[in-house]
């Protein structure tokens, strides 16, 4: 490259003004893309309906005792920790494109391996498997959608992730009432598949193009997803392009590194997989005659306002959103505690395998009035948590990071998010026996409490701004 080439010396992404960018071919990338969290959420809901048909299974096929239906559950979690490391080594060194494509090779992998399952440790292995492109995907989604977006949409397109995410639970559930396990994880198949065949199409990100110094790569990446360079500044490419411990003592690196763990670990601490540890023995005690519809009502209503939140969060903002978010779970999570208080007979040992216990010795009428009021708080948890603390924390863990960092941070988050939701998963019986129902809840809402404080004295706004002016923010230009 010399000054004297005017093609060379030309911005690549020009200062933010005039209209900005309409390329639709982002939608169709950003899709793409988001298959890979769709997969990762039929894998995390593929347990529920999945156990009960392998506990049901006669020989020759594998069956699931307790503690084994407890792993088949769990160990999903530990995959994805060690996936979430792997893919911040990959993101950096393979891209955000090809990084996609890996990983739907271990869900494929996976899904075969549980279909192919002759015995308990096929059937766990296939969930590591699945539990590794989970944290891979759960990586790199989010960077790809956040880097190839204009800020008017970034908001948009990766609350997108969440989105496909619980669509994936959702869709996990409806086919569980009519296949069984082995055809239940054929059908899992199909969503990394079709990721594997889009992204074929799709470019890489022209922030990671530059970061490669191919630049006319990054040029015809640019017009393809927005049809013009225009509404985009030039990322700063700086000499170094790797992580080291010394750039901890940096604003620019520390100041996010708190904030994405911060709002990983407020996310698993928040009390959500309490809730829906109890889902279906709540709608038991409100007589609903078929107590597994609860799976599909907390689906239906996480997919309705997790989309909800998608639609305004170009608006409304990340802050507004995450401390209403956290107002709402901290009401809902004092009412459950309430709740499991005034039921004194609430189970103070319970076990996965036990959701279908009485929660209540009182009389049937005051039982299932106060168990409406369960409902109720479940309703308000799920709807709160749907519309700010489920996809936010994964968007700003997208943005906030600065690109000679991102792999190794957006790991070190989805490390922190994923080994919490296994000590949680694993610890939640023995934090119930020990604090008691009412306790536990009433803990996770004292959490709530301070993941609403954290917002408002730490956590910037990032709404409308691009990547290179939330970097200069932590970095005090």
């Amino acid at each position: 490259m010399t000054p004297e080439d005017p093609e060379e010396t030309q911005p690549l992404l020009g200062p933010p003004g005039g209209s900005a960018p309409r390329g639709r071919r982002v939608f169709l990338a950003a899709f793409a893309a988001a298959l890979g969290p769709l997969s990762f959420g039929f894998a995390l809901g593929y347990s529920s309906p999945a156990i009960p048909s392998l506990q049901r299974a006669a020989p020759p096929a594998p069956h699931l005792d307790d503690a084994a239906a407890s792993w088949f559950g769990a160990i999903v979690t530990l995959g994805a920790a060690a996936g979430g490391v792997l893919g911040g080594w990959l993101v950096d060194r393979a891209g955000r494109k090809l990084s996609l494509l890996l990983c739907s090779v271990p869900f494929v992998a996976g899904f075969a391996v549980i279909t192919a399952a002759q015995d308990v440790w096929m059937l766990l292995g296939g969930r590591l498997l699945t539990g590794l492109a989970c944290g891979v995907a759960s990586l790199v989604a989010p960077v790809y959608i956040s880097e190839i977006a204009y800020p008017a949409v970034r908001g948009l397109l990766g609350s997108c992730v969440q989105l496909m995410v619980v669509v994936g639970i959702l869709l996990a559930y409806l086919a569980g009432w009519v296949l069984e396990w082995r055809w239940l994880a054929v059908l899992g198949c199909a969503p990394p598949s079709l990721m594997l065949l889009l992204m074929c199409v799709m470019p890489d990100t022209p922030r990671f193009l530059l970061t490669q110094h191919r630049r006319q790569e990054a040029m015809a990446a640019l017009r393809f997803l927005w049809g013009s360079e225009q509404g985009w500044e030039d990322p700063p490419i700086g000499a170094e392009q790797s992580f080291h411990p010394a750039l901890l003592r940096q604003p620019g690196i520390y100041k996010p590194f708190i904030i994405g763990i911060s709002l990983m670990a407020f996310q698993q601490l928040s009390g959500v997989n309490a809730v829906m540890f109890y889902a279906e023995t709540i709608f038991e005690e409100a007589k609903f005659k078929d107590s597994s519809l609860a799976s599909v009502v907390v689906g239906v209503i996480q997919v309705l306002f997790t989309a909800v939140a998608a639609l305004i969060m170009d608006r409304a903002g990340r802050r507004l959103l995450l401390v209403s978010s956290g107002v709402a779970m901290v009401f809902s999570t004092s009412a459950f505690g309430t709740y499991f208080k005034l039921t004194q007979g609430g189970p103070g040992n319970s076990s996965h395998m036990a959701l279908s216990a009485p929660v209540s010795a009182e009389p049937v009428d005051a039982s299932v009035g106060l168990a409406w009021l369960a409902v109720g708080s479940m309703c308000l948890f799920i709807a709160g948590f749907a519309v700010g603390w489920g996809p936010i924390p994964w968007l700003l863990m997208s943005e906030i990071f600065p690109l000679h960092v991102k792999g190794v941070a957006t790991g070190i988050c989805v490390l922190t998010n994923w080994l919490m939701a296994f000590l949680v998963t694993k610890e939640f019986s023995s934090l119930m026996e020990v604090l008691r129902p009412y306790g536990a809840f009433w803990l996770a809402s004292a959490f709530c409490i301070f993941s609403v404080l954290f917002t408002l004295f730490c956590v910037p706004e990032t709404k409308g701004k691009t990547l290179e002016q939330i970097t200069a923010h932590f970095e005090g230009r």
